[in-house]
């Protein structure tokens, strides 16, 4: 997958996780973790000749 934009939202992972302190790189690694994620699934779709990503594809 091309990485054209942020998949996450800062805030939104801020507010998740509450009380705790998130470090600045942490975002890119969790933005790296969720597009492989994304690639997996995308893969698994389309080894089973679908082309909507369904949830069991996680």
């Amino acid at each position: 997958m091309n990485r054209m934009a942020d998949l996450i939202v800062k805030a939104a992972v801020k507010e998740a996780l509450d009380d705790k302190n998130v470090a600045s790189d942490f975002y890119d690694a969790l933005d790296e973790e969720v597009s492989e994620l994304l690639d997996d699934a995308a893969r698994r779709a389309e080894a089973n000749d679908r082309k909507t990503v369904q949830p069991r594809d996680l």
